[in-house]
């Protein structure tokens, strides 16, 4: 596939301004851009690279990375990475410069308080996403269902939740 590296670029660099609350965030955005709006991989590609992302450790943006790597080679992760990073670093540098200095300022705390739950529906919503790309049964349903829930209520480490949802897909129930 030949795709332009300053088009890659570009995407990346609107979601790392995005990006309230980190890469997760934005998972639908780059679901709809990726795949929807400009066809560079297929929702089951883009679900497989979501879960490898996750699976390594290191930042959370990893995906971003991925994308790049797979659309356009070594070239498009590193481009894709860079423009993910850059900008969003800027900001936050910026933004920071101007929180210290009006640290006490009622707003301060009034914005930090409104970002909290747009970030949380924004998560939600990946998940949401994820979990249609990656399922193409009831079967697949119940065991995103079930690894939700043994995530939320206990302590298990995630890499064991893609273990086991591996171990159930090699059975052939899935």
């Amino acid at each position: 596939m030949n795709i332009s590296l300053t088009r890659l670029a570009l995407n990346c660099c609107l979601f790392s301004l995005m990006a309230v609350g980190g890469a997760n965030a934005l998972i639908p955005e780059m679901h709809r851009q990726v795949v929807d709006v400009d066809g560079w991989m297929s929702s089951t590609e883009f679900a497989s690279l979501f879960a490898i992302a996750q699976a390594a450790p290191g930042p959370n943006m990893l995906i971003i990375s991925l994308i790049g790597w797979k659309v356009a080679g070594i070239a498009g992760a590193v481009v894709s990475t860079l423009a993910m990073c850059g900008p969003s670093s800027l900001l936050a540098y910026g933004v920071g410069q101007l929180l210290q200095r009006f640290h006490d300022a009622p707003w301060r705390r009034i914005i930090e308080r409104g970002l909290a739950p747009i970030t949380i529906g924004l998560v939600l919503g990946s998940g949401c996403l994820l979990a249609k790309a990656a399922n193409t049964s009831w079967p697949g349903y119940v065991l995103t269902a079930a690894s939700v829930v043994l995530a939320v209520r206990t302590r298990l480490n995630p890499l064991w939740l893609l273990a086991g949802g591996a171990a159930i897909g090699l059975t052939g129930w899935v």
